[in-house]
């Protein structure tokens, strides 16, 4: 900016001025620097204090430029003017103020930028009272984005004999430069010779910023390949160090195999026939070497398997065994074997004495056994219509009734493992004559005349029985159902109760017969007229008083009315007439004698059943 030429007269007799004064001084407090994060506003103080006070001073703040020593004024001031110099970098950003209470200036920068970073000089000139000039270092920070890493994707071998490269991390648009440090869990490492190496790339950015990038190279070994390494930024802030750290991330470590384990992948538990098997094989190296698999009894043959998973299908009890698996390293070309024993487990089919049927006569016993081949220990339970009736190999069967007849079922399982069992059945067939409930005794019944009515009988005897009816007392009867199981006959017959009647159902097999009778007492039917009842008669008679209450209630409120209005004329006996304008009409008399009883006793004495009706009041109505 120019200035008028009597501004610089003026500059030249103040430094004349102070050459003559040396006593007099001026002493200046500046901070040595002030940090202030990108973007936000820095406050830069400048205090001074005169030996002797001034009748005027001048105020100049400068800054150094970045591209060499010289500096340049951004600020001027004195008693009549401020002026905030044109064409510098700080045009249009910068304000200066008193700081308060104290003797000073302060300079705030706006929207402070990186290129900022620099000294700044404020210079106090008193004239002869003597000037002064401090200096600030103006700090700008701004973090980094957050680290990023990336693994090699390849594995390394623990034989190479040089550090491998492993990672690299990267960190960005950081001011000032950020640093990078590495870790192998949470223990930091350096570079050591022959062990780790780190090369460190410093990128300045067209826009002042920094990105650093870091390449960690590292001599790995088989301990490594569950360990997580990491990098972590480091960074300056305003009055403090901050760190970031990346994620952590494993990384492929090659190493030969030292030891082999074969295990019984599926089924869970113990094994049996019918059963798919999945035998797997593992070794320590890495990667996975080949495997093979074999029997023990057949060395030479080898078992056809999928990577390190041997597969058998539906195994029987002949695929127990011990089975192997080898591999073979291709480095040392040594061999390593691991294996494991196989129990196939079986539960043959359940044999039942006596075999599918037995017939038995009735009151004889009978012993049934169920016996089944296991390699693990069974057992047994009978059922019969689906309840348990017995435990064990053997059944017993005493004194045998029709009850006893039927299918008997024997579960065999295997309380070790469940997924093993079998069953075997007898079907037991009682013989004698047929039998029936209640064949002893007479059944007895009623039922009205003229109805119809069902008797059913039911037999139980092997062989089948046949059943035939015999009714007498009545001639309308039919035979309406018949139906036979393996062991009962059922009928069932409707009968129309004319009169007493005696019914016979007859069971009859080559063994015997069986008869049940029926006793069936007829019920003449009732047609006589229903009785008058009285209480229908004091009902009629109640609601009769009641309507009459209430037409005397209303015709009451009527004469009241019209009395309250001077229409009729009252005496003293109590007497009320009410006579028409018109005298040339018949006019109408109405006389009322009221007893001492209310309404309300006459309703009660009405609901007590009183026959004759309320006859306390009366009405006489005359024209």
């Amino acid at each position: 900016m120019a200035f008028p030429k009597n501004s610089f007269k003026l500059l030249f007799v103040l430094i004349c001025s102070l050459s003559l004064n040396a006593w007099a001084k001026v002493d200046m407090t500046m901070e040595e620097s002030v940090e202030v994060y990108l973007g936000d506003s820095a406050g830069i103080p400048c205090q001074y204090v005169f030996s002797e006070q001034p009748r005027a001073f001048m105020i100049q703040w400068f800054v150094r430029n970045p591209s060499s020593s010289s500096r340049e004024r951004i600020y001027y001031g004195d008693n009549a003017q401020q002026i905030v110099d044109d064409g510098t970098d700080f045009t249009g950003r910068i304000t200066v103020s008193n700081i308060g209470d104290k003797e000073g200036v302060l300079l705030t920068i706006q929207d402070v930028q990186l290129t900022d970073e620099r000294e700044f000089f404020c210079q106090v000139n008193g004239m002869a009272a003597g000037n002064g000039e401090g200096k600030t270092h103006l700090r700008v920070f701004d973090p980094p984005m957050a680290p990023v890493i990336e693994g090699v994707h390849a594995g390394i071998s623990v034989t190479n004999e040089l550090p491998s490269r492993i990672a690299s991390c990267e960190a960005r648009n950081g001011f000032p430069r950020p640093n990078i440090t590495w870790y192998r869990g949470i223990s930091p490492l350096t570079p050591t010779h022959g062990q780790i190496n780190v090369v460190i790339l410093v990128t300045r950015e067209s826009s002042g910023f920094y990105t650093v990038q870091s390449e960690l190279q590292y001599k790995v070994a088989k301990e490594d390949k569950d360990v997580l390494f990491s990098c972590e930024v480091s960074y300056y802030v305003p009055g403090a160090v901050r760190t970031a750290e990346s994620k952590g991330i494993n990384i492929t470590v090659h190493y030969p195999t030292t030891v082999v384990e074969l295990w019984k992948e599926s089924p869970q538990g113990l094994v049996k026939e019918g059963d798919t098997v999945e035998i797997r094989c593992q070794g320590d190296g890495n990667p996975p070497p080949p495997f093979t698999f074999n029997r023990q009894q057949e060395q030479e043959t080898a078992l056809e398997a999928s990577d390190d998973t041997l597969v058998l299908r539906e195994v029987t009890r002949g695929d127990s065994g011990v089975y192997q698996c080898r591999s073979l390293d291709l480095d040392t070309y040594e061999e390593v074997m691991g294996d494991v024993q196989l129990i196939v487990h079986y539960l043959d089919p359940a044999l039942v004495v006596p075999k599918d049927s037995e017939i038995m006569f009735k009151g004889e016993s009978l012993t049934a056994t169920c016996n089944a081949l296991s390699s693990l220990e069974t057992f047994t339970v009978w059922f019969k219509n689906g309840l348990q009736v017995g435990t064990g190999h053997m059944l017993f069967l005493q004194d045998a009734t029709y009850d006893t007849a039927g299918e008997y079922v024997c579960e065999v399982t295997v309380p070790s493992l469940p997924g093993l069992h079998t069953s075997g059945s007898v079907h037991i067939i009682v013989q004698g004559a047929p039998q029936m409930k209640d064949a002893d005794r007479e059944v007895e019944m009623e039922e009205g005349a003229g109805k119809w009515m069902n008797l059913s009988c039911e037999a139980h005897a092997h062989p089948l029985p046949t059943i035939s009816w015999t009714v007498t007392g009545s001639q309308s009867w039919r035979e309406v159902l018949t139906s036979a199981t393996d062991h009962s006959t059922i009928s069932l017959v409707s009968i129309k109760v004319t009169s007493d009647i005696t019914a016979f159902c007859n069971a009859t097999n080559e063994m015997g017969t069986e008869a049940k009778s029926f006793s069936i007492s007829a019920i003449p039917m009732d047609t006589s007229t229903a009785p008058y009842s009285p209480a229908e008669g004091n009902g009629v008679i109640i609601v009769v008083v009641i309507i009459c209450v209430l037409l005397l209630a209303v015709l009451g409120s009527v004469l009241y009315f019209l009395h309250k209005k001077g229409k009729i004329p009252c005496g003293r006996s109590g007497k009320q007439e009410i006579t028409k304008e018109n005298p040339n009409k018949d006019g109408i008399v109405v006389e009322m004698k009221t007893d001492t009883k209310t309404e309300e006793a006459v309703l009660l004495k009405g609901g007590n059943g009183d026959k004759n009706g309320p006859n306390d009041q009366y009405m006489d109505l005359r024209k």
